[in-house]
């Protein structure tokens, strides 16, 4: 029997605004979000989009993953069952951690699946570090400092993440891709890098 449950992202926001002592609207300030978009978010009432998971993480001082990772002890494997990937998103995005919790992790891994027409947002996220994209499955729209990237099944991107960036999927048909981030510094705030 599968005892695992999701992670409750919006749990991990609150709990790292708490410790870090931010109010709602201090932390709002640091991403530029509402207070009302981060209290949505973590009681549960609104799933985040990447972009908003991005500036959370900027503001907050910690990589993505963080919100996907289950209480416990730094371990130096993980296996993360299909049927057990940490998942967050809305009705046209999801976003599927493929694992998290390694010491000293610099990697963010995901499986990303989108609807047709779905968008990372209107704005660019920048951070620290490298990007990799892999298209799976339909068709995707990579957008890198102004310029655009049209990726079908087997394509691949890697770019400066410090570039503007956004992603769509201008298909008929569902896109799923693989999306991984690498941070070069997981000790270091990475607010000091991220401007979106």
């Amino acid at each position: 029997m599968n005892n695992w449950t999701p992670p409750d992202v919006g749990a991990h926001v609150r709990a790292l605004r708490q410790r870090r002592g931010l109010s709602l609207r201090a932390l709002a300030e640091l991403c530029e979000l509402s207070p009302n978009t981060i209290s949505l978010v973590e009681r549960g009432a609104s799933s985040p989009s990447v972009a908003t998971l991005h500036r959370l993480a900027t503001a907050l001082g910690v990589p993505i993953t963080a919100f996907f990772e289950q209480e416990g002890e730094k371990v130096e494997l993980v296996l993360t069952r299909a049927d057990e990937r940490p998942r967050a998103g809305s009705a046209s995005i999801l976003l599927e951690s493929l694992g998290s919790g390694l010491l000293d992790q610099t990697l963010a891994p995901f499986a990303v699946t989108l609807k047709p027409g779905a968008c990372s947002g209107d704005q660019g996220m920048v951070h620290a570090g490298h990007e990799l994209v892999y298209c799976l499955r339909g068709e995707l729209e990579y957008e890198v400092a102004g310029q655009l990237h049209r990726l079908t099944a087997g394509d691949a991107l890697l770019f400066e993440a410090r570039l503007p960036h956004r992603w769509c999927n201008p298909g008929d048909d569902p896109a799923e891709f693989l999306l991984i981030f690498e941070t070069p510094m997981p000790e270091e705030s990475m607010a000091q890098h991220l401007h979106s």
